[in-house]
């Protein structure tokens, strides 16, 4: 092969996007992957998959709880598990062929095998059939991450399991603990419960949702998940696993008092790292800050000449649209044009009934920073779509700045979350203000209303709320 202008190692969102965004301004691009299948984590055994789970549990808690509805015979019915797993893997096979097709139309080439770092300006391959060495002007690591694991309660893949076997367990189990309230123990807890598990939530934090979000937020969307069966243990440090004849269980202690919670599943979900494995990044001299990400500057550039990092391997949050926004930039930037990511813009967002979403600082956060803020709340128990639709649990806050009103923050409890928080990034990535959404003419009935009520707020001036 003739030298080419960009290897891209690991094909994950921010991977096969930088590939293909490169490929569309020119430049001859190869993209090595060390698995079957393109996508990453996210398409292969994250985002995609849990999603599917979450829509389909969702479809059967609707309907065993559609008594006021006239859905009748809801305590009567089941679910087969097996054939809950295979419309996941269908959905997973489809846009695993998509994305695929989408690479090899824009003459990408697709090189498998494991990438690791040859030295200036080459990749080596190794797969089971053989090395394989690719000249590049340009390197781009986007290898994702891996789940953390405990060093005191190690992955056995049967009890102690990782999201990795969270999404695809043969049967319900009669009792789940999840170690860690983020995104996906929260998901993958909603998951099980909505099942029939008895799942409670071991998190080390007072809140759920991670610190990204303002205590009134996460309280909001702990009701709402404890009205669904959910059990919360909060600040409880979790320190192992017992054993026993009647079976397991997690150990944890909290002000000093032992703890124990039966468990016939328990899924650590305590976050992810970033993933270097087989990369040769020591052997070539590769900057990593002390949490094992790689040190890159604001152009994505490492300390190694042509060769940048993206996406989860590097610092921020390990986000899909995060990576593919970074894809594109670099890939921009290799180019010799312009890239950029605005990083106050990138939304947060846990996938549970009801949704939880977040984009921008906090209230806590602006306040640290010595911020004078306007908040401005709007319960989405006052709005007509949400009495109409059962969807009632939640919030929408907004977080403005005191002096100039610009938005710097947007946090919302509701249903369909992962779809509203889109218009906060657009009000703020071109720094809109409280008073421009309020100004905005929002289709009613919608649960969207809750935004433009809260924003309305901000100035006490909102409609539906006293």
């Amino acid at each position: 092969m003739s030298q080419l202008d960009l290897v891209v190692i690991g094909s994950g969102p921010g991977g096969y996007v930088c590939a293909i965004k490169a490929a569309q301004l020119g430049l001859k691009v190869a993209l090595v992957e060390k698995d079957p299948n393109l996508g990453g984590t996210c398409l292969n055994i994250g985002c995609i998959p849990s999603k599917a789970l979450l829509h389909s549990t969702e479809v059967f808690a609707h309907a065993r709880h559609g008594k006021r509805h006239g859905v009748v015979g809801g305590d009567k019915l089941t679910i087969d598990v097996a054939a809950l797993m295979a419309n996941k893997d269908k959905v997973v096979s489809q846009l695993r062929g998509g994305v695929r097709t989408l690479v090899s139309k824009r003459g990408i080439e697709i090189v498998p095998g494991l990438g690791r770092l040859g030295g200036a300006g080459k990749v080596v391959v190794r797969s089971d059939k053989g090395e394989r060495v690719l000249e590049a002007r340009n390197v781009v690591i986007a290898t994702g991450s891996v789940p953390v694991e405990l060093p005191f309660m190690k992955f056995d893949g049967e009890t102690v399991i990782s999201s990795d076997q969270g999404i695809a367990l043969p049967k319900v189990p009669d009792r789940m603990v999840v170690v860690g309230g983020g995104a996906i123990g929260l998901e993958l807890g909603s998951v099980w419960a909505r099942l029939g598990a008895q799942v409670t939530v071991v998190e080390m934090l007072a809140t759920v949702g991670g610190p990204a979000l303002d205590p009134d937020v996460a309280k909001a969307a702990q009701k709402a998940f404890e009205a669904q069966g959910i059990k919360f243990e909060l600040g409880a440090k979790v320190t192992g696993v017992k054993k026993s004849a009647a079976g397991h269980a997690l150990t944890a202690e909290r002000d000093g008092k032992a703890l124990e919670f039966p468990a016939d599943r328990i899924l650590v979900a305590v976050g992810r790292k970033a993933n270097t494995t087989g990369l040769g990044a020591a052997e070539a001299g590769l900057k990593t800050d002390d949490r094992g990400r790689i040190a890159i500057d604001d152009h994505y550039r490492t300390n190694l000449p042509g060769v940048h990092a993206i996406g989860d391997v590097v610092a921020g949050p390990m986000l899909a649209h995060k990576a593919e926004e970074e894809g594109v930039a670099v890939a921009e930037l290799i180019a010799g044009k312009a890239g950029h990511v605005n990083y106050g813009a990138i939304p947060g967002v846990i996938y549970t009934e009801p949704e939880v979403a977040n984009v921008g600082l906090s209230e806590t956060e602006a306040q640290a920073k010595g911020i004078e803020v306007r908040v401005g709340k709007f319960a989405l128990q006052a709005n007509g779509r949400a009495i109409a639709t059962d969807a009632t649990a939640g919030l929408v806050k907004v977080v403005a700045c005191a002096k100039t009103d610009k938005v710097l923050g947007v946090q919302m409890v509701a249903k369909g979350a992962s779809e509203m928080i889109a218009a906060a990034c657009a009000h703020i990535e071109y720094g809109g203000s409280a008073e421009d959404i309020a100004r905005t003419c929002f289709a009613h009935p919608t649960l969207s209303e809750s935004f433009k009520e809260a924003a309305m707020a901000v100035s006490k001036s909102s409609i539906h709320s006293l």
